[in-house]
């Protein structure tokens, strides 16, 4: 089974990975890696910037996102693989989703209520909407 689980560095994409953890990675074969979406930046500020800073803006901001659950893939004796992109959160985790022709993909949810995603927009939502791929979502 291969399996995509969505890191933003919030306490939601941890329960998710800690959920994979308990119920899948622990079969035989199964494979899991992780994905970083990192938002662009703003055209306005991107101008005052090289592509060097712009570089090391998000590598910053992908260490960040992801050192807690190198930490717990670690401790947990777990391989993995680890994506990245730089754009919208959903177009991206559903691309790789089809293109790695991956068999879930598992997600944590920051339980906004309705008013709040309607405002806000919800990856999760916009996950689903993009791919056939089954979505787990973790709350």
């Amino acid at each position: 089974m291969k399996i995509l689980t969505a890191i933003d560095g919030s306490a939601a994409s941890i329960r998710a990975l800690r959920f994979v953890l308990r119920h899948q990675v622990a079969t035989e074969g199964a494979e899991l890696t992780l994905i970083h979406v990192d938002a662009p930046l703003n055209g306005h500020i991107a101008t005052y910037l090289d592509e060097v800073s712009i570089a090391a803006f998000h590598a910053q901001n992908r260490q960040a996102a992801m050192r807690r659950a190198r930490t717990v893939l670690r401790e947990a004796g777990v391989d993995y693989e680890e994506a990245f992109g730089i754009g919208d959160a959903a177009e991206e985790i559903a691309a790789l989703a089809r293109r790695g022709k991956f068999d879930m993909v598992a997600m944590g949810s920051h339980g906004r209520n309705a008013v709040m995603t309607a405002f806000l927009g919800s990856v999760v939502r916009k996950v689903l909407e993009r791919t056939k791929v089954p979505v787990l979502v973790v709350r």
